[in-house]
C-alpha cells in the first residue's frame, strides 16, 4: 500500500509491484512519484485513431442491437392488434432516432481524431 500523506521519502520498494508493470516507468523524486509519459508521435497517434474508430464501430452495433430489438418489438403489437399506420409509424420513428444515434457517433469520431491528430 502506498500512502501519499507519508512524511517518509519514498523508496522505489514502496511503490506497489502493479505500479512497475506499467509503460511510463514511475520515478520516485523524494515525497513524488513521477510518471514520465512521452510525446504522442504519428504512428502512435493512427493507433489511437484506430482505437477510437472500434470504440465507434461497437457503439453503433449496440444502436442496431437496440433498433433490432424496437423493430421486433412492433412486429409482435402488430400481431397482437396494432394498426399498420400505428406500426408503419413506429418503426419510422425507430428508424429516425437510430440514424440520429449513428449521426452522432458519427461526428464524436471526426471530432477526436482531428483531437488526437492535432499536433
Amino acid at each position: 500500500r502506498l500512502d501519499v500523506h507519508a512524511d517518509a521519502p519514498l523508496t522505489a520498494d514502496s511503490i506497489p509491484l502493479k505500479s512497475r508493470c506499467l509503460c511510463p516507468i514511475p520515478v520516485v523524486d523524494g515525497t513524488l512519484i513521477r510518471l514520465p509519459i512521452p510525446e504522442l508521435n504519428e504512428e502512435r497517434r493512427r493507433e489511437l485513431v484506430k482505437v477510437a474508430g472500434q470504440y465507434s464501430e461497437s457503439a453503433k452495433v449496440a444502436v442496431r442491437n437496440v433498433r433490432r430489438d424496437g423493430m421486433d418489438m412492433v412486429k409482435k403489437a402488430k400481431a397482437a392488434g396494432l394498426s399498420e399506420d400505428d406500426a408503419k409509424f413506429y418503426s419510422d420513428e425507430i428508424q429516425a432516432m437510430t440514424d440520429a444515434t449513428i449521426k452522432k457517433i458519427d461526428q464524436a469520431l471526426e471530432t477526436k481524431q482531428e483531437e488526437i491528430m492535432q499536433v
